[in-house]
């Protein structure tokens, strides 16, 4: 796991701008969500090429935070990145940036009856309550990449918690997209992660800086309030 503590010159102008170090002091269960971003075996299994070395690290802390948001009235999402046959086409950008041979390995990985799309077995995955949402981009939000705006709208989700990996692309692009939305967005420091932890710190501190609020699993927990679902 990521050892990562925010610099206190980054907190000191978090509280000169807004007057606490935190933004979200407190949590309203049943209009919180988890949401855990991409723990699929593509990119948590060492056998992949896009597997960050420290994801598996950070189960214990998404299965405790998924139970405790379960148990306030909350909802956890799991959130699945699909790289259709199409979107070689449509996001032609994306995929020039890799080999022909490393390109061909990811989009076949992550077909959605592939194995590498599936999420990582020890997670604790609640089909009876939780939600699932497949992207097809980065960030859930942007355009045409899901249809989570749907589905938060629907359950009346207005605060979301941000895991999975990687910290410093899928996970931070959503988490970005959605304060730009006007959603309440926290990204979990040990429910993150990232190839290394220079990249994990980097998008956590930008990220406490100018988009939202960064917390550990205990911190956030500490600050649910629970509620009818």
């Amino acid at each position: 796991m990521h050892e990562f503590e925010m610099p206190q010159e980054y907190v000191e102008r978090v509280i000169a701008r807004q007057g606490r170090a935190h933004t979200c002091e407190s949590f309203d269960g049943p209009t919180t969500a988890l949401l855990v971003v991409d723990m699929q075996n593509y990119f948590v299994d060492e056998r992949y090429q896009a597997a960050s070395p420290t994801a598996r690290d950070n189960v214990p802390s998404i299965n405790r935070l998924a139970e405790a948001m379960r148990q306030a009235g909350g909802r956890v999402i799991w959130v699945q990145n699909a790289a259709p046959w199409e979107s070689e086409r449509s996001w032609a950008t994306q995929k020039e940036r890799y080999l022909p041979e490393k390109a061909r390995l990811r989009w076949e990985a992550m077909q959605p009856e592939a194995e590498g799309f599936r999420l990582w077995p020890r997670l604790e995955v609640h089909d009876n309550h939780d939600l699932r949402v497949v992207k097809r981009r980065y960030s859930a939000f942007t355009r045409g990449s899901s249809d989570i705006e749907i589905v938060l709208q629907d359950h009346g989700l207005q605060t979301l918690l941000i895991t999975g990996v990687a910290t410093n692309a899928c996970c931070e692009s959503t988490a970005r997209d959605a304060m730009m939305l006007n959603y309440r967005a926290v990204m979990v420091s040990d429910g993150c992660a990232a190839v290394t932890d220079r990249e994990h710190a980097a998008a956590l501190e930008n990220f406490y800086l100018y988009f939202g609020d960064v917390l550990t699993t205990s911190e956030v927990i500490e600050r649910l309030r629970p509620g009818a679902a």
